[in-house]
């Protein structure tokens, strides 16, 4: 197992927790020459990719009026251009051997939206219109592309939450908490899986009952 970060320390921190054999790599997936070499060293080191999961993302929120264009293409070339680029490098290698799993992490907010998250919500609604245009273009090649739509998850990003806010929050989704690491873990294990062999072009909402 690969584990892609730009801050090299950090993927070896991720790589060394996950264990199995993991590796860390540096890569900014913003950067089409960074990522081919990093395919390539990935595929060198452990072998042919069998399964990508696109989960880089970071946020720039503010409202549209006081959105700076930096903002605005900072979240797109994160979000979705690093994406797109990241399927291309690793796809050519799985339609060769027909045979391939491609999961992208989008996010509720790409399919309802959020004040003051515009980009954001642009970028994961576009990524969930790209999973399933190239679902349609790589399914002859037995490669399968997913997203998983997460909700509010316990991250570092909703760490800071006051206990207030997190009780309006967990009011709102209908199991009554926010999600866990795990829980969207094991809808990506899933969708990795041959028990989802037959799904391709799909958005797990993972997200607790919250968007129904």
């Amino acid at each position: 197992m690969a584990v892609l970060d730009r801050d090299y320390e950090h993927a070896l921190e991720v790589a060394a927790a996950i264990a199995c054999g993991a590796t860390g790599f540096r890569v900014d997936v913003t950067d089409p020459a960074a990522i081919e070499a990093c395919v390539a060293a990935v595929e060198r080191d452990l072998g042919p990719i069998e399964v990508l999961v696109n989960n880089a993302g970071i946020t720039r929120d503010s409202l549209l009026a006081r959105l700076s264009e930096e903002q605005w293409d900072a979240v797109m070339d994160v979000n979705l251009k690093g994406a797109y680029l990241t399927m291309k490098a690793v796809s050519r290698g799985m339609m060769k051997r027909r045979s391939g799993r491609i999961i992208n992490i989008a996010s509720i907010v790409g399919l309802v939206g959020n004040k003051g998250q515009s980009n954001y919500a642009a970028s994961k609604a576009g990524l969930i219109g790209l999973t399933k245009a190239v679902a349609k273009e790589l399914a002859p090649r037995n490669i399968r592309v997913n997203a998983v739509a997460p909700g509010f998850i316990e991250t570092d990003m909703t760490a800071g939450l006051s206990a207030e806010a997190r009780e309006a929050l967990s009011a709102q989704i209908a199991l009554g908490r926010l999600g866990t690491a795990q829980d969207v873990a094991s809808a990506v294990a899933f969708l990795a899986s041959d028990a989802a062999a037959y799904i391709t072009g799909q958005v797990i909402v993972v997200d607790g009952g919250m968007v129904m």
